[in-house]
């Protein structure tokens, strides 16, 4: 009996995808769509976990100079004979990842960013060598691979200057790809130095991206859309693909073909209605979409045991702590909006295409509100059922999933309130021992109109 091949359950890395006997769902179709419409910049904004970083680790295995054509081989952009030609292994590229860049001040953050360009200058070493950069431009580079970022104009400049030495010794213009961009600015935001972090964000990348003859082109990833006066400022055809764009709507998460034939493959047929339930619901475009990570997780739990139970995976497989933040600190009409969702209903709003993590700071707390329902649709914690007019959407629960942590989240708030006001359940309790009618019935009263009900649970 022929050997299935292993679960991808983690891998980050397209070479290892390929080369290691791992289970490969085909995206390489974003290689083509992209060659065709891409600007100078182009940012997707997808929720955690749905093929971001496996999907720039693609990119890069396509595009740089000595790539290996045989991991391709096969696959959906292979069969382009063209463009394989004409672009693939032909650029130098550089290629970073910010998830890892946070810390509890902005020293440390800084110089963890720092510590990532290190690295990726580590990789152009051979650079040192190369004749066609003179002595004080290897200085320069020597400068990066050693982390010396003591003067802020050397970090803020690191990039570029990457992008400058690697042009100049090709001869070809440099792709640039930067996953997780909006991590560090979450991290900031949570402990408390997020102008700081802002402004070196907004200094590198405007170095790097804006009127830069060195760049071909540049992909960053993220969950949320930070507004482009905030850290994009005047960058030049700059393109913008979120999960309410028509275009690359498949290439980020599963489509309910790719589910079919994964289940098929591991002799899973059994389970898609239950894979549907759980983990469908997602609609990007006008495709509909699984998150990828439980996908794969179930199918190994159902490896190990066809009875196994359905689990949620994505809940617990990073923080987002600014969502249990904004949750938390609803307004009670917005907890009633929530409670609906929980019911099945839908919530009709209008979504907020960008913004800055200073708008959630807001004084308004309807402009908060509002603010909140956009974040809970880019991360994933709400999709669209239907596209309404002027701008509206009328948003739900994706699946099941999700809706358990909705229910948790509901039974968090009815724990505050309890603890809140123990003073007076100490008053209703005493109240009920002696018989006091119209002060029990008052007390109770004044706790349900405090309090969220929860239905159907």
């Amino acid at each position: 009996m022929k050997r299935k091949k292993k679960l991808p359950i983690g891998i980050e890395f397209f070479k290892d995808m390929r080369t290691r006997g791992y289970y490969y769902v085909d995206k390489t179709g974003f290689i083509r769509e992209l060659l065709d419409t891409h600007g100078s910049v182009n940012l997707f904004t997808r929720p955690r976990r749905f093929g971001k970083s496996l999907n720039m680790d693609m990119l890069k295995s396509f595009f740089e100079i000595g790539t290996q054509a045989e991991l391709f081989e096969g696959l959906e952009i292979a069969e382009d004979l063209d463009r394989c030609e004409e672009y693939m292994g032909k650029f130098p590229v550089i290629s970073i990842s910010l998830k890892d860049v946070e810390g509890e001040n902005y020293e440390i953050a800084y110089d963890n960013l720092g510590i990532v360009i290190s690295e990726e200058a580590d990789r152009f070493d051979f650079l040192l060598e190369s004749t066609k950069l003179t002595y004080t431009e290897k200085e320069k580079l020597l400068r990066l691979m050693k982390g010396d970022f003591e003067k802020p104009a050397y970090l803020h400049n690191s990039l570029r200057l990457l992008t400058r030495l690697l042009h100049k010794h090709y001869g070809t213009q440099v792709i640039v790809l930067i996953d997780e961009y909006d991590v560090p600015l979450d991290k900031a935001y949570q402990n408390g130095y997020y102008p700081q972090m802002v402004q070196l964000i907004r200094s590198v990348f405007s170095q790097a991206l804006k009127t830069n003859k060195s760049l071909y082109f540049a992909v960053i990833t993220g969950c949320l859309r930070i507004a482009k006066e905030s850290i994009f400022t005047g960058l030049n055809n700059f393109k913008v693909r979120t999960i309410a764009d028509l275009s690359y709507a498949e290439y980020f998460g599963f489509t309910d073909k790719e589910v079919r034939e994964m289940l098929s493959y591991y002799e899973l047929e059994d389970k898609f209605s239950q894979m549907k339930e759980w983990y469908d619901g997602y609609r990007f475009g006008q495709v509909d979409v699984y998150c990828p990570w439980d996908i794969l997780n179930q199918c190994d739990k159902f490896l190990e045991s066809r009875s196994a139970p359905m689990e949620p995976h994505w809940e617990n497989s990073s923080s987002n702590a600014i969502i249990q933040d904004m949750i938390e600190h609803a307004t009670n009409t917005t907890k009633d909006q929530i409670e609906a969702l929980i019911s099945g209903e839908g919530v009709e709003k209008a979504l907020i295409p960008e913004l800055t993590y200073t708008d959630l700071d807001s004084q308004d707390v309807e402009v908060r509100q509002t603010y909140l329902w956009s974040v809970l649709f880019a991360t994933g914690y709400l999709t669209v059922a239907d596209r309404l007019e002027n701008g509206f959407y009328r948003l739900v629960i994706p699946n099941q999933e999700i809706l358990g942590i909705y229910e948790k989240k509901i039974r968090s708030w009815f724990k505050i309130e309890v603890t809140n006001k123990s003073l007076k359940w100490q008053d209703f309790c005493t109240a009920v021992k002696h018989g006091k009618a119209k002060e029990v019935q008052a007390l109770f009263n004044e706790f349900m109109a405090d309090s969220i009900s929860i239905r159907d649970n």
